[in-house]
């Protein structure tokens, strides 16, 4: 158990060490172990259970301007492939994001397929390979943009035009994203496992996100390295690890940090956890998070507080958030439960 510890903790300092800088284009969440379609369509299905449906809301900015919303809705689905170990996960996620001032809105609606090969038939030990492909939609509210151009000289007019020339207020656009993702027991102990993952997003770099029909400005594409380990201490306590890197463009963003958990009541299954932790999104904000399982039913609460260059405006304010998650097993003849090898973690 003290080399599984260390390795897991030498694996989250390797993802701190190569990710310093923290400025990325994407949406993103401080929970991002409650969105995992968001941060890999391979790592759908990789759950304790038959469905999961999660949610997540983050408040974020209210210190500083007008706050920054958004919500993710995901839901998973997994059935067995023939008469073997495979797996197959069908699902799907809506993020919504609006921000600013001008109230800018995007609406992602992204189907997910992943497959998952069993490598071995001695215990859980999965190969998953993931696709998600959809559309998304930004609007722009052009009645609250105020510009400079509405200076007379002494104060803000608003009947003098903002010199901006949208020729819509919104556009639509065709999104993919495709990865891989390695998950296995640890050990005698099918309660202990590790993930690794890899995603490669927007692979249609070609399309044009801009509210200008003369921009050339292109998606960028985004690369996510993800892992996770989760491990027991004791029949009633447990450690859970996760950690991301991604690089956009010349930006990049490293998260990661660890959950303890106390089960309260039977420790062979369990069904009220209560879990607490710590994350640290680099050189951006320290996240405590607290969790509360009582099963089918998760809820976990994160704030953010503020240690980058904005923590003196923001008084070290980040955002919070909220998630609420639902998975179980469904009352059928060929379901996981009954399985004799399933990803899960």
């Amino acid at each position: 158990m003290k080399n599984i510890l260390l390795k897991s903790l030498m694996l989250i300092v390797f993802f701190f060490l190569y990710g310093k800088n923290s400025n990325a284009q994407d949406i993103h969440f401080s929970q991002f172990f409650e969105t995992p379609l968001l941060r890999n369509p391979a790592l759908a299905g990789i759950f304790t259970g038959d469905f999961r449906i999660q949610a997540v809301y983050r408040n974020q900015w209210n210190a500083v301007t007008v706050p920054y919303q958004t919500t993710s809705l995901n839901a998973e689905y997994k059935l067995p492939v023939g008469h073997g170990d495979d797996f197959l996960t069908i699902g799907g996620e809506i993020l919504y994001d609006k921000s600013g001032t001008v109230a800018m809105t995007a609406t992602h609606v992204l189907p997910v397929l992943n497959y998952h090969k069993s490598l071995s038939a001695e215990r859980n030990m999965y190969l998953s390979a993931g696709f998600s492909a959809g559309i998304v939609q930004r609007k722009i509210d052009q009645s609250k943009i105020t510009t400079n151009s509405q200076f007379n000289g002494s104060s803000y007019d608003p009947t003098l035009s903002n010199g901006e020339t949208f020729s819509n207020a919104g556009y639509l656009y065709f999104d993919g994203s495709a990865g891989i993702s390695f998950n296995t027991q640890i050990g005698e102990n099918a309660d202990n496992n590790i993930f690794f993952g890899a995603a490669y997003q927007h692979f249609n770099k070609s399309a044009k996100v801009s509210f200008y029909n003369s921009s050339n400005l292109e998606l960028v594409p985004k690369i996510i390295f993800s892992a996770g380990v989760k491990m027991s201490v004791n029949d009633y306590t447990y450690l859970t690890f996760h950690a991301d890197y991604s690089k956009q463009g010349v930006n990049t963003e490293m998260i990661g940090g660890m959950l303890y958990s106390l089960k309260l009541d039977d420790p062979t299954e369990p069904h009220n956890i209560i879990s607490g932790g710590a994350f640290i999104r680099w050189n951006d904000a320290i996240i405590p998070v607290v969790k509360f399982d009582m099963k089918p039913l998760t809820f976990a609460f994160s704030y953010d507080v503020n240690i980058s260059a904005l923590k003196t405006a923001s008084q070290g304010r980040g955002g919070f958030e909220l998630s609420l998650s639902y998975q179980k097993y469904f009352d059928r003849n060929n379901s996981s439960r009954d399985a004799v090898r399933c990803p899960r973690f």
